[in-house]
């Protein structure tokens, strides 16, 4: 006869600071009071409850931003995850800051790929055992390099380089364990949808992963997607749901029994309100409020950046202020670093901020037509129009395209209304993320790029100059042109 146990697994992620929640018609959707109620509620109803985050509890909120995370995992403190892994945005305000955070946090902070370069020392714990009920349950935290692009600042810092890396390591860690009889086995990662996927396929079933949490790549799934015997599963992004496992599990054979799994609204029908977080998020807003509250601009309209893969109005404007602020033939801007779909009419400091949280510095570099031309076809890879989570970028004024996706060519490239000619070069303004993403996003090697002109920073804060673009001038405007045009 079977042994048989419950287990409740509950998880997040992509929170990004979405602390506050928001009037839908006639109920309150999400917000961490809300999420709170609806965690307690379980964790009183059922035995066995774990809560795990899969990645990026900070950014995307002037509260996280004004008291550069701190906020957050006081906040998170009184949420009371069980374990959470890091994403990309944990390192955002750097790695310094990012070790003492880990000091604030009252909860277990888990990541197998994160080490000094000196000695190869592992910042944090690559793993955790959660003991519940008699159970051993293992979780590993895993990301890639394409998720860290930040740590890149830091020369002291290296992270695995491949999904292949990342899969050794787990299977190393997985054996390691193998002597403590371990009942189920999660990996909580921050690679996206499609790498948990690659990652999946690629694991021995003999390590015995039992299920994949994932983020990054904000999907919001009806039910698992089972690769290779491995449900993964993500919950979108913010607070507006959760995900839930209830797993019965066979601890004489170290697996899953049966399972079910639902992503579960977030709102005032379904959940209590806690109101002890209520009043720690209202003191941060009091004080956020008063700095933030400020009028910046009033657009003629609201502007809006439904995807990150087509041109918006949103990155019209924005790279328009950045071409002609920064006197470059062209700018292009990351979609990534526009965080809302909506803008305006209205816009105060907040509201810009919460629009464009990273701030970083601008570089112009001189391409050829031809290199444009490639860096534009790199950007426009299957993957990327596929929805994968890869940099895409909004473009400037006077620089236009027609791709054909089938053919993956050019059918025209356009400067000015004129064709972009090989040997002509052009001066193209990036931001810091971006330059140093040269090779990834845009096929590009600096060696060959700067051999005639040196690239050169030409501002330290392009969050600055939009602002003040914005102050001096009301009932600004955009509308998409047909710059990029996707066939």
């Amino acid at each position: 006869m079977k042994n048989l146990k419950k287990l409740t697994l509950l998880h997040s992620n992509d929170m990004h600071g979405d602390f506050l929640a928001e009037q839908v018609d006639d109920e309150l959707v999400g917000g961490v009071s809300l999420l709170s109620g609806y965690i307690n509620k379980v964790r009183q109803e059922e035995k066995n409850v774990i809560y795990a985050i899969a990645g990026d509890m900070f950014c995307g909120s002037v509260i996280d931003s004004e008291f550069h995370g701190i906020s957050t995992i006081q906040i998170m403190n009184m949420l009371g995850p069980d374990i959470v892994t890091l994403g990309n945005h944990e390192v955002d305000y750097g790695v310094t800051h990012l070790l003492f955070l880990e000091k604030c946090a009252e909860f277990p902070i888990i990541n197998a790929n994160l080490y000094l370069k000196t000695n190869h020392t592992r910042l944090f714990d690559p793993c955790r055992i959660i003991e519940i009920d008699g159970m051993k349950i293992l979780f590993i935290g895993v990301m890639t390099e394409i998720t860290l692009m930040k740590c890149k600042k830091d020369k002291m810092v290296g992270t695995f380089v491949t999904l292949e890396d990342a899969v050794g390591e787990v299977g190393k860690i997985c054996n390691a364990y193998n002597a403590a009889d371990v009942d189920f086995t999660v990996l909580l990662t921050h690679i996206g949808l499609e790498e948990d996927k690659k990652l999946a396929a690629m694991l021995d079933p003999a390590w015995g992963v039992d299920v994949i949490i994932g983020g990054h790549s904000h999907d919001f799934l009806e039910e698992p997607i089972v690769v290779n015997g491995v449900p993964i599963v993500q919950a979108g992004t913010g607070t507006d749901e959760i995900g839930r496992f209830d797993i019965t599990i066979d601890t004489d054979n170290n697996c899953i029994d049966s399972y079910t799994w639902t992503p579960v609204p977030i709102n005032d029908k379904t959940c209590p309100r806690d109101e002890a977080i209520e009043d720690v998020i209202r003191g941060y807003k009091d004080t956020t409020d008063e700095k933030y509250g400020r009028i910046i601009t009033k657009l003629v309209r609201k502007l809006t950046a439904p995807s990150h893969i087509e041109e918006t109005e949103i990155g019209d404007l924005f790279a328009d202020i950045l071409k002609d602020s920064l006197g470059v033939d062209i700018f292009l801007l990351s979609s990534g670093s526009i965080r809302v779909q909506e803008f305006g009419p209205v816009v105060t400091k907040g509201g810009f901020d919460e629009c464009f949280p990273f701030d970083d510095s601008a570089h112009m570099l001189h391409l050829t037509g031809a290199q444009l031309k490639h860096a534009l076809l790199r950007m426009l890879r299957d993957e990327a129009l596929a929805g994968e989570h890869t940099e895409f970028y909004q473009v400037s004024r006077g620089l236009s395209f027609e791709y054909d996706q089938k053919t993956h060519s050019l059918l025209r490239i356009e400067f000015e209304g004129e064709p972009v000619e090989d040997d002509r070069v052009y001066t193209v303004g990036l931001q810091d993320f971006s330059y140093k993403d040269l090779k990834d996003s845009f096929d590009l090697d600096y060696d060959e790029v700067e051999k005639d002109h040196p690239r050169r920073e030409i501002a330290t804060s392009c969050a600055q100059i939009l602002e003040e673009s914005l102050q001096k001038g009301q009932h600004q405007n955009a509308k998409v042109e047909g710059r990029m045009v996707i066939h």
